[in-house]
């Protein structure tokens, strides 16, 4: 089994940055994916970016220059750092981390983009 465990929500004005972590544990011999989504209430959930195992990483449109995944497989670790934030950015955000069969989620950390 994975437990996935993410934290780095907050408060932050408008403009200003957060990183977010995240750290898997347990069976995480086969985790090839690590990543983070996020989802406001009555919206559906947004794959924000992800990292594989060797490296490669994507990042969804509404945060491409703006935010940056980093990944330590050794520690099955996974950030995301991001800047420039806005109110939109007000949301819930969830760490991944994915095997050959399955997914799975962390209890999501919040966001808060207010001044």
């Amino acid at each position: 089994q994975v437990q996935v465990v993410e934290s780095g929500g907050g408060l932050v004005q408008p403009g200003g940055s957060l990183r977010l972590d995240c750290a898997a544990t347990g069976s995480t011999l086969d985790i090839y994916d690590m990543g983070w989504s996020r989802q406001a209430p009555g919206k559906q959930r947004e794959l924000v970016a992800y990292s594989t195992r060797s490296g490669s990483t994507n990042y969804a449109d509404s945060v491409k220059g703006s935010a940056t995944i980093s990944r330590d497989n050794a520690k099955n670790t996974v950030f995301l750092q991001m800047n420039s934030l806005k109110p939109m950015d007000t949301v819930v955000y969830y760490c991944l981390a994915v095997n050959q069969s399955r997914e799975f989620w962390g209890q999501g950390t919040l966001v808060t983009v207010s001044s």
